[in-house]
This record gives C-alpha cells, sequence and structure tokens, in this order.
C-alpha cells in the first residue's frame, strides 16, 4: 500500500529538520502500535542522508555495535575501536553535529529502559551541555505510550522538558479511509467502508494487511480476521501485555466488559467484585486507551458518566476474540465467525455513530459535539453537533438504514433535550439523519 495523508506531520517534520540548521531540535513522537510512526519519518527524511538507530532488546554493549557500523555507514566516519557506552555515541553525534547539521532518529526509544535506564540521565547532561552549539534533529518515537509518557512527562525524570516539540500519530480520517477504499477497491459500497472502519479504527497497519491481499470487502476481511493463528487473533495481547506487566488479567478483564456494554465503573465492579478506580486512572491517563463520556451539559463531573475504548480495534478484538477465547483455543474459528456475524448489525450500528462523530470533527467546524440522553438513559440523541460562534444546532440520529430514521421522534427528543438544559437558546436549529448512504 502507498504512503496515505499525513500532510500536517510531514509538514511540521520538515519544518523542524529547517529549524535544527540554526538550533538544536529534539522531538518526541507517539501514537499506538502500527499507527505509522516509523513510515511517516522516513518519507519525511527520505531524500536526505539521517542516522536511524533501532533500540532492540539486547545489551548496551550490543546495541552500541550495531549503532556504531550504521554511523559509519551514514556519515562515512570512521570509528576505532569497540564502543561500549550508548553515552559515547551520543556524544559522537552531538559533535559531529556542531560541524554540519545532522538528522537523528532513535526508534523505540523507551527500551533504553530495559537497556539501561542511567542511558536517560546521560543523555540529558550531554544534551544541556551540547544543544547550544549543535545543530541537530534529534527524534526519539516509541510504541510503548505509558513508558513513552513517562520519560518525558514525569517531572521526576531526567529528560523531562527537554524536547523542543511533540507530536501525536492518529489514526487516518474518515475521508483518507474513502480515498484507500477508492484507490483500491473502486466498487466497495457503505457496507465495506463501514467495516473497514470498524475492524481497523483507521490504523495504517491493519489497513495495509487488508489491501497488500487484495481483502476490500466485508466478507474478505472476516476471511483474514477468522484465519486459525492468524495475526489478528493474537493482536490485541500483543499490543498491550507489554503495556500492563503482571496485572494485565485485570486490566484484559475490565476492558472486555466496557467493550461489551459494561460501561459503567459500578457496573464492572459489581461483576468484578474488586474495586477498578486506580486501573480505570491509568486506563485513561497513562494508556490513553479509554475515555470518559458524558451527556452534553451535565453539571456534576461524577453522574451519567460512562466509558467506552477509544480504539476500534481493539474494541472489536475484546469484544469477540478476547471474550469467545475458548472457542479460538478449541479450533472453532468458524463457529465464532458465525457470532461475529449474528452481532454485526446491532454492533456496526453504534459503530457507525463514532465515524459521523468523526466525520463531524474532520470537518472543523463546529464548535461543541457531543450526545445527549435522560437521567435513566431514555430520549437519547445520537449526536449534538453546534457551532456557538455562528449560533447553530444540529441534532442527528443515526441508523445502519434511512429508512429506520425517525424524524419526529427525533425532533421531540430535542425538544425535550432543549427544555432540560435550557441550552442553544436563539440559535438556529436543524434535524439531520445519517445512514449508511451518507457516508
Amino acid at each position: 500500500m502507498r504512503f496515505f495523508d499525513r500532510k500536517y506531520e510531514l509538514k511540521k517534520l520538515r519544518e523542524v529538520k529547517d529549524r535544527s540548521e540554526r538550533v538544536a531540535q529534539f522531538t518526541v513522537i507517539t501514537g499506538r502500535r502500527r499507527i505509522g510512526k516509523t513510515c511517516l519519518i522516513k518519507k519525511a527524511y527520505g531524500d536526505i542522508p539521517y542516522v536511524y538507530l533501532f533500540v532492540a532488546r539486547k545489551t548496551e554493549t550490543e546495541l552500541c555495535e550495531t549503532f556504531r557500523e550504521s554511523i559509519a555507514q551514514i556519515l562515512e566516519l570512521p570509528i576505532i575501536g569497540r564502543v561500549n557506552n550508548f553515552s559515547d555515541i551520543f556524544k559522537l553525534l552531538l559533535e559531529t553535529a556542531t560541524r554540519q547539521p545532522l538528522t537523528v532518529v532513535i526508534d523505540e526509544f523507551q527500551e533504553f529502559y530495559r537497556v539501561n535506564p542511567a542511558i536517560f540521565s546521560e543523555m540529558q547532561n550531554l544534551w544541556d551541555s551540547y544543544k547550544d552549539k549543535a545543530r541537530i534533529n534529534l527524534v526519539v518515537c516509541g510504541s510503548v505510550n505509558s513508558l513513552l509518557n513517562k520519560v518525558f512527562r514525569d517531572k521526576k525524570e531526567p529528560l523531562y522538558g527537554r524536547q523542543t516539540d511533540m507530536m501525536i500519530v492518529r489514526a487516518f480520517a474518515p475521508s483518507v479511509m474513502k480515498e484507500i477504499m477508492a484507490e483500491y477497491s473502486p466498487d466497495y459500497t457503505s457496507e465495506d467502508l463501514l467495516a473497514m472502519y470498524l475492524f481497523t479504527g483507521g490504523v495504517a497497519k491493519y489497513i495495509e494487511m487488508f489491501v497488500d491481499r487484495g481483502c476490500m470487502t466485508k466478507e474478505r476481511m472476516l476471511d483474514v480476521i477468522f484465519e486459525p493463528d492468524g495475526f489478528f487473533m493474537g493482536e490485541g495481547k500483543a499490543m498491550l501485555i507489554e503495556e500492563f506487566g503482571k496485572d494485565y488479567g485485570t486490566y484484559f478483564s475490565i476492558l472486555s466488559l466496557i467493550a461489551q456494554g459494561h460501561t459503567t465503573r459500578g457496573d464492572v465492579e459489581n461483576i468484578l467484585g474488586i474495586e477498578i478506580g486506580g486501573y480505570m486512572k491509568k486506563l485513561i491517563e497513562d494508556y490513553e486507551l479509554i475515555v470518559k463520556r458524558q451527556p452534553l451539559f451535565e453539571k456534576s463531573q461524577n453522574k451519567n458518566v460512562h466509558y467506552g475504548l477509544d480504539d476500534n480495534f481493539l474494541r472489536f478484538w475484546f469484544r469477540f476474540i478476547f471474550r469467545y477465547s475458548y472457542m479460538i483455543e478449541s479450533g472453532a474459528h468458524q463457529q465464532l465467525r458465525m457470532i461475529v456475524e449474528r452481532d454485526y448489525n446491532a454492533y456496526s450500528g453504534r459503530v457507525l455513530e463514532d465515524y459521523f462523530r468523526e466525520k463531524f470533527k474532520e470537518m472543523g467546524s463546529f464548535t461543541r459535539l457531543g450526545y445527549w440522553h435522560g437521567r435513566n438513559g431514555e430520549n437519547e440523541i445520537d449526536i449534538i453537533a453546534a457551532n456557538e460562534l455562528e449560533k447553530s444546532v444540529i441534532f442527528n440520529e443515526v441508523k445502519r438504514q434511512a429508512k429506520d430514521v425517525d424524524m419526529h421522534l427525533l425532533k421531540d427528543r430535542a425538544d425535550i433535550f432543549l427544555k432540560s438544559t435550557h441550552e442553544f437558546k436563539n440559535f438556529g436549529i436543524s434535524y439531520n439523519g445519517l445512514s449508511m448512504e451518507n457516508m
């Protein structure tokens, strides 16, 4: 699959590179696994020679030997003798950058924790010593968000505040997914587009796997997902077990229950029989995997709170693959597929709401986006999109099929919302039915 989108990110990285020729730059790139961070960097700097260092799980001495060879090849700079410490490598790069502009990329940066945690302190001392005279464009990225956030956002860490820029690489927006579908499957249907969004959430690697295999319809995507020993079967565990460590079992149980529709803390605690406040805080703040949702204009921070997985692929994986892992262990892949197909319409209807929320966000013309329902969950409005500058608001109902949209019911619910909240006074009000036809 060719490279798509990332125009803003590419422009920013190139501007950082140009700026580094005058003053040292230290850029941190974050984002979930498989999102395309490394591909983005290679695309941004593919037309210039740059030093690329991948932090594998090796001893510091082994890593430095690999780094030494890479540096010697790229910079045509002979390095005599064996180098055992990364601090010597980093010092060499900084000294080189005092003589010529230099771009250095360190991938899987958080792995230095396992190699030698002292490396971060050594880097801090060297950076502080050289940053005023080195013309270096230092870019670091990693795939374990919790560790990378700890390195740069924890005030107790030596590299705290040293970065000059921070970039988050996010999933593809709906318009980009439509572009990909149009290029590789010109006859795609709305069902196929929804399936791609539901299964991948716009994550580049997952889309690429479907594209490269020519599996661009809902049915062919399901064929790939439910292959025995296929990539998707173990991906959720492979992605998160390192993040969660020894507590992964509890975290997995919480995420599975949320994916199944148990979206309140009390509901999850009643099922698990444990207090989960600490786990929920980490899932929101450290791991950035779940989001806290409340109806628009809810006055209390603690009432009407629901939680959701902020990643379509993981929501699907926990809802079906993790929940029914015993079926996979029994070799009943096709029976599990039948369960997915049985529940697909109801499940995808909720995902369709997320699709349209992302579409509204991409438009960039609304100052407030959310949903609403009464205290007992009644009179739900799927999407409320307001432009407070233009004093306009759109109430939206989302259904898979256009025939199922009830505009009279939507208007009645909007009236209840307006009377209950006393918001959007003197706003221009419109009502909209959204279905797969509008994707």
